[in-house]
């Protein structure tokens, strides 16, 4: 009989992680990550860069405007919070 604890790892859901840059921090608990995403463009082939935001929960307020982080997907923190910040891969110089 398989073990039921590995069963349920097993079907747990992958969370998403990202790296981004932080680029404000002056919410309470919160920092705005920006995410660069490139991308080809279709007819012209050339490399675009896409960037998105997301408002990231920083539960000790470690992040500082310029450093670059990893956040990771979690349940609905607010309105507008889905992320969670996992950690600082480099500080702002």
């Amino acid at each position: 009989m398989p073990d039921a604890k590995a069963a349920a790892e097993a079907t747990e859901k992958v969370r998403a992680t990202r790296v981004g840059t932080v680029v404000k921090a002056a919410m309470d608990k919160t920092v705005t990550v920006s995410v660069d995403n490139p991308t080809q463009h279709p007819t012209y082939k050339k490399i675009v860069r896409r960037s998105k935001k997301f408002l990231v929960h920083d539960e000790h307020q470690v992040a500082g405007v310029g450093d670059v982080v990893r956040i990771v997907e979690c349940r609905p923190r607010s309105k507008s919070k889905r992320w969670r910040l996992l950690e600082i891969v480099s500080k702002a110089k």
